[in-house]
């Protein structure tokens, strides 16, 4: 049965979504509503199914919508029968959870300084604001280079969103050079971002 995704394809959050689905077979199971959202403006039809105004957003016939976007791509690993991209307990588990907690912060702190430099007008923008932002996000990629190397061939959802965030932050030239002084991490994205997933869900404006 198809689901309302809401979805924007310059979204490393409805990116991840989109990369679970066709990892799990069920891409052809989200009817996508393009929405374009903004920081500074809630959009009316989003809001009346997402309090939060935000993407992305799942409708679903059983739970109603769902938010954000580690839920829904949670939802979407319990719906099929295939290898688990959340391991069900245990180390791997945590693991897991543990580089989709550090992978979504490197995101979260990169947005800021995003939006920061292209929304905020320049003479109201705060230099020691988005100094402060990078270095969160950088020292997240330290510690994403340290997790690469652990990273097996099987994925599993930290993996999802260490793919995700790389493909944004090398999109939106955000931290400038991410590669220099993170061999691990670069060797293992290289090979991760050939997967057809992540192909077919390459951010675009």
């Amino acid at each position: 049965m198809a689901m309302k995704l809401y979805y924007t394809p310059t979204s490393p959050f409805v990116r991840k979504v989109m990369v679970v689905a066709h990892e799990t077979g069920q891409a052809g199971r989200l009817e996508t509503t393009f929405l374009r959202p903004t920081p500074t403006k809630a959009d009316p039809g989003l809001s009346k199914d997402n309090p939060l105004s935000k993407i992305p957003a799942l409708v679903t016939d059983d739970l109603g919508v769902l938010y954000d976007s580690p839920v829904i791509c949670e939802y979407l690993d319990s719906l099929h029968e295939g290898p688990k991209l959340f391991p069900a307990s245990g180390p791997a588990r945590w693991r897991a959870l543990r580089v989709q907690a550090l992978a979504d912060g490197v995101l979260d702190a990169s947005v800021l300084v995003f939006y920061e430099r292209t929304l905020r007008p320049e003479a109201m923008r705060w230099p020691a604001w988005i100094d402060g932002q990078m270095e969160k996000a950088k020292q997240g990629l330290d510690a994403l280079e340290l997790e690469a190397s652990t990273f097996g061939a099987d994925i599993d959802i930290g993996q999802v969103c260490a793919g995700a965030a790389m493909g944004w932050l090398e999109f939106r030239d955000v931290l400038g050079d991410l590669r220099a002084t993170r061999p691990a991490l670069t060797t293992w994205y290289e090979r991760f971002r050939t997967r057809a997933s992540m192909k077919a869900t390459e951010p675009h404006i």
